[in-house]
């Protein structure tokens, strides 16, 4: 599952797959007792027959050995884990677009969609856009089951299928987004699988198709070197348990990831070009949330992303 150059995935294989892992875990979180965030949408869409098999590698990364004899036993702490970041996540970038939308901006664009259903779930004003960008077979995924659940947008939705380490810019304004409106933009999940040069090309475009007043939201990673060592091991061992046991594990995202040396910090290069920047650490939005973590702050697989938004002034 190693990246190549100018490779390319469906829902169910490479990056594609992430977005299902992710789902599956908006999922648990919306069928919990005290759910942070509720995405109705995200069971049905990563339910399908044609998502069995990768639901199934997804899940046996999180298995416990006492899991794998008993199904029943619940979910793995990691997994857990895995769920109450993607609560605190969700929820921070629906207030974000909440947010934007009442300060007046119409205008949306999501970077990497997959499976996001905030064009269907979120309370959009009369006269808002959302643009989805993410390979055509992830898109016509998503646009197909919805479209099968009777599901429709709760606003306008444009399909922008383009790979993002191509002229996306260029299909994004074909598609009808006018760069003299302020926009809201969001990357969530998603600067890890571009290649560090792919993602100062994405910054440059978006600086340069926002009008003022624009807005941008941007999920960082924060695992440091170090600690990705020590959760890459801590896979080894998953992996060499499961096989040990018979399972086929054949689904690990971090193979997924670039490694780039020379990726531009996000705030600091927002704020260079202009933007009023703010960077929220997860740790605090769990606190504030009153979210307890699940593993310790110490622990490496503890999620110590930051939530970096950023407005161009008027």
């Amino acid at each position: 599952m190693a990246r190549a150059e100018n490779d390319s995935w469906d829902i169910a294989t490479s990056v594609g797959a992430t977005a299902v892992m992710v789902a599956m875990a908006r999922a648990a979180e919306t069928g919990s007792h005290h759910p942070l965030i509720r995405d109705e949408y995200a069971e049905p869409l990563v339910s399908t027959p044609a998502l069995a098999e990768v639901r199934e590698r997804i899940a046996s990364l999180w298995r416990t050995p006492d899991e794998a004899q008993d199904p029943a036993a619940g979910l793995a702490m990691p997994f857990q884990q895995m769920v109450d970041y993607q609560a605190v996540r969700t929820h921070f970038f629906d207030e974000y677009f909440s947010a934007a939308a009442e300060a007046g901006l119409r205008q949306h664009v999501i970077l990497a969609a997959g499976l996001d259903s905030r064009a269907y779930r979120l309370d959009w004003p009369a006269g808002s856009v959302v643009y989805e960008i993410d390979l055509p077979a992830v898109l016509e995924y998503k646009s197909t089951t919805l479209d099968a659940l009777g599901a429709a947008p709760a606003t306008t939705r444009r399909e922008v299928a383009v790979d993002l380490r191509g002229d996306w810019p260029a299909a994004l304004c074909a598609a009808g987004f006018d760069p003299a409106v302020p926009t809201a933009w969001l990357a969530e999940g998603l600067l890890p699988f571009l290649p560090g040069q792919a993602q100062e090309a994405m910054f440059t475009a978006i600086d340069g198709l926002s009008a003022a007043g624009s807005r941008i939201a941007v999920e960082v990673f924060g695992v440091d070197e170090a600690s990705r060592q020590e959760v890459e091991e801590q896979w080894r061992q998953r992996r060499a348990e499961r096989e040990e046991r018979g399972e086929a594990v054949l689904f690990d995202p971090l193979e997924l990831w670039y490694d780039d040396s020379d990726r531009p910090e996000c705030a600091e290069w927002f704020t260079a070009r202009g933007w009023t920047t703010r960077s929220v650490d997860s740790r605090d939005e769990f606190e504030r949330l009153g979210r307890p973590a699940s593993l310790p702050v110490d622990d490496p697989q503890h999620f110590v992303n930051s939530l970096v938004t950023a407005e161009l002034p008027r």
